[in-house]
């Protein structure tokens, strides 16, 4: 396994770091993930959690739908943990130029991230369905049962559900920041979600750290490899300018 000094080594010498991260990086803020033993996919619903964040679910169960998105998505309490604060911390020592998440909490943001190219959309985002009008979190967390607009619109949350694509432009950005890194980050993700655990390939940099609790298919890839837990590990790195 790799050591703490080999990261500090490879941080301090890299201009272009990209951190891409999945929801290991929020379990460390109380956010559940979906696949993990005690993730939501392995509770009891009426209807499997995958079949219920899904477009077709949105559309013909709606009230089902944010009845589980309100209790299980809206995460509006947590705050960011020790990997949130580190990676804003090296972008502002400009050592990092993006973070790419799969994650939907937009709890980078709240640390201080500037840059950040959010895969799956976010749920402090929604919008009305018929006339476009924005709404945040707390209306879709205090309304009562289809959260509707003045215009009689249905509110979507601007969130990637199942059987509906990545956002075009958010793609580009984060395929050109991960292209020009010189070291790319992977942490909190098992890279089994496609098309996001795809985007790696783009990556033709010298260094490639993996940091994520269980083993992952690109281990043997990676320059260093870490199993551990990534907001205690980020913050043991010192920050060089």
């Amino acid at each position: 396994m790799s050591t703490l000094e080999e990261l500090q080594s490879v941080i301090d010498k890299s201009k272009r770091i990209v951190f891409f991260g999945g929801a290991g990086v929020s379990t460390e803020s109380g956010i559940p993930d979906f696949r993990s033993v005690d993730g939501l996919y392995n509770q009891k619903y009426d209807y499997p959690p995958e079949q219920i964040l899904s477009h077709t679910f949105f559309v013909h169960k709606t009230s089902e739908f944010f009845r589980f998105y309100r209790d299980k998505m809206l995460c509006l309490d947590k705050k960011p943990n020790k990997a949130h604060y580190k990676l804003a911390e090296l972008e502002k020592a400009g050592k990092l130029s993006a973070v790419v998440t799969q994650n939907i909490d937009g709890l980078h943001q709240a640390a201080g991230s500037k840059r950040v190219y959010e895969l799956h959309g976010s749920v402090l985002r929604n919008y009305c369905t018929k006339c476009g009008r924005f709404y945040d979190a707390e209306f879709i967390k205090n309304s009562a049962d289809i959260p509707k607009c003045t215009c009689g619109g249905i509110i979507k949350p601007d969130v990637v559900l199942y059987e509906e694509g990545l956002d075009d432009s958010t793609v580009t950005g984060a395929v050109n920041a991960i292209s020009k890194a010189d070291t790319l980050i992977i942490a909190g993700t098992s890279l089994t979600v496609y098309p996001a655990a795809g985007f790696i390939r783009y990556f033709g940099g010298d260094n490639l750290v993996l940091i994520n609790r269980d083993p992952t298919p690109m281990d043997k890839n990676a320059n260093l490899v870490f199993h551990e837990k990534v907001g205690e590990l980020l913050d043991k790195i010192t920050v060089n300018i």
